[in-house]
C-alpha cells in the first residue's frame, strides 16, 4: 500500500468514526451533542438523520470531515496548561468554546 493510499484510508476511518460518534451524541442528547461538536441545529438534524449507507458514503470522502475546534490559541493553551487542575481547565475551555459560533451548512 502506498503512503498516499494509506493516508486516504486513515482519513476514511477518521471520518467514519467522527460521523458515528456525532450521530450517537446527537441521538442520545441533541443539545449536548450540538454543544460538544460546535454545530448548528440544522447541521445536527442532517447528521442525525443520515442512513448507514449515506454515512458510509460520506465517510469515504478524501477530505477530513471534522474540524479541529482548538484553532484559538486561548482554548488550546487552556487545555494544555499543566498548572491548572483538570476539571478547572476543562470548565475554562468549555466556557471559551461556548462563545464560539456554531458551524452552519454552507
Amino acid at each position: 500500500m502506498t503512503a498516499t493510499s494509506e493516508m486516504l484510508s486513515e482519513i476514511r476511518e477518521v471520518n467514519l468514526s467522527y460521523l458515528l460518534l456525532a450521530q450517537r451524541l446527537l441521538r442520545e442528547d441533541k443539545p449536548m451533542g450540538m454543544f460538544r461538536m460546535g454545530i448548528s441545529d440544522q447541521l445536527a438534524d442532517v447528521l442525525a438523520n443520515l442512513s448507514l449507507a449515506q454515512t458510509v458514503k460520506l465517510a469515504a470522502s478524501n477530505q477530513v470531515l471534522c474540524r479541529f475546534r482548538f484553532d484559538d490559541h486561548t482554548i488550546l493553551s487552556s487545555l494544555a496548561e499543566k498548572g491548572k487542575q483538570g476539571v478547572v481547565a476543562q470548565a475554562h475551555s468549555a466556557i471559551l468554546m461556548a462563545s464560539q459560533p456554531t458551524e452552519q451548512i454552507g
